[in-house]
Order: structure tokens, then sequence, then C-alpha cells
């Protein structure tokens, strides 16, 4: 089953405007929640996503050594092959969108 963007915002429409405060609270601190986190936590750095936010802050990440980073990495994909093994497949490359010095 597909749902077009309207189909899956659609509850909206229906929602109090209490709910729909609760809402947005929420959506806010999960999108703060990422933002703020560092490390191996941090995962993918998303400016655009953290924009979405009405405070304008420069998050202070660490980011990890490469060999850190990558047994980080690997974990995170053993991981998937242990939570989703029935997950297709792709052989795709990574292509950043947003490279700065290409």
């Amino acid at each position: 089953m597909t749902l077009s963007a309207g189909d899956l915002d659609s509850d909206l429409e229906t929602m109090e405007r209490d709910r729909l405060i609760a809402e947005v609270r929420s959506l806010r601190a999960g999108i703060r929640e990422h933002r703020d986190s560092s490390g191996h936590q941090l995962c993918w750095h998303h400016p655009a996503l953290w924009g979405l936010l009405p405070e304008r802050v420069e998050p202070a990440i660490a980011v990890p050594e490469w060999p850190q980073f990558l047994r980080g990495c690997l974990a995170y994909r053993q991981s998937l092959d242990e939570q989703r093994p029935d997950a297709p497949r792709t052989n795709s490359e990574f292509a950043s969108n947003d490279r700065k010095n290409d």
C-alpha cells in the first residue's frame, strides 16, 4: 500500500488544538535529542532537519576518530542483520547531496 504525503498527514486534520501542540512538542523533542547527540549517538549529520526547529543553534558535536567510527558502522550494520534479516539489500554506493568541495 502506497500513501501520498497528504494521506500520511490526514490525521492532523481531525486533531484538537491541544493534541496538535503535544504532537509538535514531541517531534521537536525528538529532533533536539538527535541534534544534541554526539559521538556514535549522532549517527548522521542532518542540519536541514535541525533547521526545522525555531531556535538557531550550532550543535556542539564530537566526531569519532576513523577507527572508532568504522567499528561503530560495522556494529550498526551487524545489528541490522540481527534485527531485520529479511530487509531487501542494495549495492548502491553512498552519495552525499551536500558535499562542499566537489
